[in-house]
């Protein structure tokens, strides 16, 4: 307002000097307006945002029951301890260069503890939060199993002083620190847990697993590998979950919470077979896709890089199988297990990548080989159920070798976290001896598990330098 009226009344003192001048007393009568508009609505005021006067926290009532849980299930729980609101003030200029009123928005977070149902748990697989599965890697979440001996959580016996705040022992629950409520309009949103509580004996005696699905790119690594997208966007390759920071991680967390007892685990790798005539199968790496745009950690397997590598066929549109686990996420998923006290065997895994329409010649006497057929399949040509079959015989012979191959110890060269291929050959003993190498690079690997049935089984094992086969 003050603008216009200095503007008109500067216009008005200079026009007494001519046009120029009123021109130029509208210009210096508008910029003295500005300046008197500014202190007195923009520099001394300031605008505060939404802010919380009072809440209600909804408490557990006197003699509410305990939820017992039995196997895996979602559901509620009871707010058991809370804090008052914790206010952050933030203050800004609304305007540039510190200019315009000034703003104030207020922020609020709880700090509370919610039980669940009586221990003790495995785990907590998901958290929901008004019907919204919640990403609590993003968020401070402690969980109690309920066990019998658990201790206070620390942020209630900050509050409650020591010595004055309960373990709620024999019973499981959560504490929220700092919980962000800008999104659930400034409350407690309505929370729903998915409990995992193993029942009976099973869970405790297992002691030994196979991980898998074996055929996956970066599923094995523990650190997020992202490819891009489209114009400003991204995905995460190795991540689907929004308990842990990896598919890995939350695999592995389950695991060892729902199996305490586990010792051993065997590491499934799969690389494929192209043909079920022993004499003409390749075991070669497969990727899923021949080039992937901006891959954060670059594929590779054995000294092979993904645009060199082995396509897998397509059904649909899509890879018939997952690719082979890169060579780096092997050796991190190593050292996850190591660290987490369990011994570690490398699984080399076969998989058949002969898609329907293949026109291959098919030992049984089919008109094709069959779609995706089963590993063990692998056989002489002709079978040995077929006319003619070519079973014990020195042609039978050459066809095994064809399979086995002849790559040797001397044709790998380890450097870094790498192993490389020198030679040519494609055969069975190329794969086994290459995570035979790969595993003298992670350290800690405690043996193979590997098929009795091939020829050439105990050469292959002392070319590995010595690793145990289990059979």
């Amino acid at each position: 307002m003050a603008t216009i009226l200095f503007q008109a009344a500067g216009a008005a003192l200079g026009g007494v000097f001519g046009p120029v001048g009123a021109i130029v007393g509208r210009a210096v009568g508008a910029l003295a307006g500005s300046v008197v508009d500014r202190a007195l609505l923009g520099g001394g005021s300031t605008i505060s945002g939404a802010r919380l006067a009072t809440a209600r926290i909804p408490g557990a009532d006197e003699g509410t029951a305990i939820n017992r849980l039995y196997g895996t299930a979602r559901i509620g729980g009871t707010l058991i301890w809370a804090t008052r609101f914790e206010e952050e003030v933030t203050k800004e200029r609304s305007g540039g260069k510190g200019s315009g009123p000034r703003i104030e928005n207020f922020r609020y977070f709880a700090n509370f503890a919610v039980g669940l149902c009586e221990g003790p748990i495995a785990r907590i697989r998901r958290v929901w939060a008004d019907g919204r599965e919640l990403d609590v890697t993003s968020l401070e979440m402690r969980v109690y199993c309920g066990t019998e001996d658990q201790l206070p959580d620390p942020l209630i016996e900050a509050k409650q002083e020591e010595g004055k705040a309960p373990a709620y022992r024999g019973v499981a629950y959560v504490v929220f620190e700092r919980l962000p409520l800008e999104t659930f309009g400034n409350r407690i949103p309505l929370l729903q847990f998915e409990v995992v509580r193993p029942v009976g004996r099973l869970e405790t005696q297992i002691r030994a697993v196979t991980m898998i699905p074996g055929a996956t790119e970066h599923g094995y690594a523990t650190e997020r590998v992202t490819e891009k997208t489209g114009e400003s966007s991204a995905r995460i390759m190795n991540r689907n979950t929004l308990t842990a920071s990896t598919d890995w991680e939350a695999s592995l967390d389950e695991l060892t919470a729902v199996c305490p007892n586990l010792e051993r685990v065997a590491l499934v790798v799969s690389w494929f077979g192209t043909d079920l005539r022993a004499g003409h199968c390749r075991i070669v790496p497969g990727v899923e896709m021949g080039a992937r745009s901006e891959e954060s950690r670059a594929w590779f397997v054995s000294g092979i890089s993904r645009g060199d590598a082995y396509r897998i066929s397509q059904v649909n549109g899509g890879p018939s199988y997952g690719g082979t686990p890169s060579d780096r996420s092997i050796l991190q998923a190593i050292a996850d297990l190591k660290a987490r006290g369990l011994k570690v065997y490398l699984y080399p895994f076969v998989m058949m990548d002969v898609p329907p329409g293949n026109g291959l010649p098919d030992p049984y006497g089919g008109s094709e080989q069959a779609a995706f057929p089963w590993r063990g399949r692998i056989t002489c040509f002709p079978a040995p159920t077929q006319p003619g079959s070519a079973d014990r015989t020195e042609a039978a012979r050459a066809q095994v070798d064809a399979f086995c191959g002849f790559a040797t110890a001397g044709d790998f060269r380890k450097g870094g976290d790498s192993v490389r291929y020198a030679g040519r050959d494609e055969g069975y003993r190329r794969m086994i001896l290459h995570y035979a190498h790969l595993a003298t690079v992670a350290g800690g690997v405690d043996g193979f598990v590997i098929g009795s049935e091939l020829r050439g089984l105990t050469q292959l094992r002392d070319d590995t330098g010595g690793f145990p086969f289990v059979q």
